[in-house]
């Protein structure tokens, strides 16, 4: 902040600087993005709160921007349904945003992470310290370059076993399962749109839930209750 300061006070009492490239030159420094800051994860996670809406990148700090409704609808849907069969199964936990989850070089903060029972003593207080099981991000005009590709890849290397992807706006999801060469593979739904999970046996989704409100029926079809 004291450098940009600097700048435009220099701006301000340079001598004979025209009044148009002063205002313009006043404008791009205001505009230049500021520098992301640099920090420790465990400095991360003290700075951040429920309310910062960044992530941890190789020592730097990434800011994205909040979710929309849709956005919102989907992640609280998802969320409900998996936490449920997953407690009334007992295979583990279920977290929803803003939580992190720390992979060797970054701090995420995925949508929805499913944790299977194996693996608790991953969770901690503050945030997951490893891979979850099952990984789901919803995509926005803003993070969709960045789901698609450097989390994709990290969470491959991280050997994340499951990761789906959903574009609200094409009304259109992506399920990648681990093969056996640890590469994500494309998992398509069955002709009926049903796409069973490989991290949550016998967990179903019929993807055209997530496009519509979801029932009572539907729920309780996920949950095996009828």
């Amino acid at each position: 902040m004291s450098s940009l300061k600097g700048e435009l006070l220099d701006l301000l009492i340079a001598p004979e600087v025209p009044a148009d490239d002063l205002r313009r030159r006043v404008l791009e420094v205001l505009q230049a993005p500021a520098p992301s800051p640099r920090m420790t994860y465990e400095e991360f996670l003290t700075w951040a709160d429920e309310d910062t809406h960044a992530e941890w990148v190789d020592g730097e700090v990434v800011m994205y921007s909040p979710a929309g409704d849709q956005h919102q609808d989907i992640c609280g849907f998802l969320g409900a349904i998996l936490r449920a069969f997953v407690e009334t199964h007992q295979l583990g936990v279920v977290r929803v945003a803003p939580f992190q989850m720390r992979l060797a070089r970054s701090g995420r903060e995925p949508d929805v992470v499913f944790l299977a029972r194996e693996h608790l003593q991953r969770l901690k207080k503050t945030c997951l310290d490893g891979p979850a099981d099952l990984v789901v991000e919803i995509l926005s005009p803003e993070s969709a370059m960045r789901d698609r590709g450097q989390k994709f890849y990290e969470y491959e290397e991280a050997g994340i076993p499951e990761y789906w992807l959903i574009d609200p706006d094409r009304a259109r999801v992506e399920f990648y399962q681990l093969d056996t060469q640890g590469r994500y593979a494309a998992v398509a739904p069955d002709a009926e749109g049903i796409y069973r999970s490989q991290a949550l046996p016998d967990f179903w989704l019929d993807v055209d839930w997530l496009w519509q409100p979801p029932s009572l029926i539907a729920t309780q079809q996920t949950l095996g209750l009828i």
